[in-house]
């Protein structure tokens, strides 16, 4: 059934062409009736059906040559890569876009502009499907190059995610020291709200708050003046609200940036909210130096502990180390050996024995 179909299809094909060839015979005047329009009408029917009869009866050849072809052209694609089958036809239909549009100025040349616009459509289009396939790996390098510049620009974009900023970071002062290192990339920024906090501790009756408050300032025209870090001043305020925290990290989610804090109670608020925070204390744990059970060291016993007989001592980098039956070494810098260590996070903590203990024990 469906070959009756294509031989019929094939056979109207070949009417058409027979009659698309008498019609320019008679344009041209290779033929001519005259006035005779009748006969003009018949050579059409005549050589529109001798040409359908033509073509009905070589259409077997036709089919076998288009399946030939058919099942050719599908081999072929299954051995191309998809990648080039795709700019293949991105390249095809780009070619048929420049054929078009030349097309519209041939076509008005006479005769020839049919011809050359055929002829047009054909070679842009192979070219728009040579040329990718052939230049497949220039392009494969082009789409890494963008690719390469889209990952430099999210990269970018991480390096410029805000860091906001609270008193207690401000007051501590070891972030003008993290920044110089160049660990915390800008830019920073200073509420408004947090400055006018920082003025009122400065301004404080206590003398302890005044001189803590006087130091954040310090440390803030210390970041602006002295290090190469961007440093923004923002005056969003968020009146609605009246917790200079909550203010933080409201700022922070309006900045899709980062709360830089040394303060546990507000690390843990934001952690609830999804806002991410840079922690100086856990900062300042990390990089203190891995103590393990069984090692000595030399410390100064300078006070009681909470439990009887115990004494405390303090590392350069201010770890507390609870020493056991210490009290009695209080003023003396004595040899303990580390029994265990205690990592809360408010910090570290260090418990030792004295090593003549240990000895006696041994």
């Amino acid at each position: 059934m469906l070959n009756k179909i294509i031989k019929i299809g094939i056979s109207l094909i070949g009417m058409t062409l027979g009659y698309g060839l008498m019609a320019l015979a008679i344009h041209f005047d290779f033929i001519n009736f005259g006035t005779q329009e009748s006969l003009n009408l018949y050579f059409y029917i005549g050589i529109s059906l001798v040409f359908g009869i033509i073509f009905y009866f070589i259409s077997p050849k036709l089919i076998k040559i288009g399946r030939r072809s058919v099942t050719k052209v599908e081999t072929e694609l299954q051995e191309l890569p998809a990648f080039d089958i795709v700019i293949g036809s991105v390249g095809l239909i780009v070619g048929l876009i420049i054929a078009f549009l030349l097309s519209s100025l041939f076509l008005e040349i006479p005769y020839a502009g049919i011809f050359i616009s055929a002829v047009s459509y054909l070679l842009f289009g192979y070219l728009g499907i040579i040329i990718p396939t052939k230049k497949r790996e220039d392009f494969t390098s082009l789409i890494d190059i963008f690719r390469k510049n889209n990952k430099d620009k999210a990269k970018s974009n991480s390096k410029g995610c805000p860091k906001v900023l609270d008193t207690s970071v401000i007051i501590d002062g070891r972030i003008s020291d993290i920044c110089k290192t160049g660990f915390v990339e800008g830019p920073l920024v200073i509420p408004e709200f947090v400055l006018e906090e920082l003025q009122h501790i400065a301004d404080s009756s206590d003398s302890l708050k005044r001189n803590r408050g006087r130091r954040g300032l310090d440390i803030l025209n210390k970041i602006q003046k002295e290090l190469d870090i961007e440093v923004i001043i923002h005056d969003k305020n968020f009146e609605e609200i009246n917790e200079v925290d909550s203010k933080l990290l409201k700022l922070a989610q309006f900045l899709k940036g980062k709360v830089v804090t040394n303060d546990f109670n507000l690390n843990k608020v934001a952690e609830f909210h999804g806002v991410d925070v840079l922690n100086i204390n856990e900062l300042a744990n990390a990089v203190k130096p891995v103590v393990l059970p069984g090692e000595e060291m030399n410390v100064l016993v300078i006070k009681d502990g909470k439990e009887s007989g115990q004494g405390v001592a303090y590392l350069d980098d201010g770890t507390m180390i609870v020493v056991d039956g210490g009290k009695k070494y209080i003023g003396e810098n004595i040899e303990v050996m580390v029994t265990s260590v205690l990592q809360t996070a408010a910090g570290r903590m260090i418990f030792a024995k004295p090593k003549t203990m240990v000895d006696k024990a041994v």
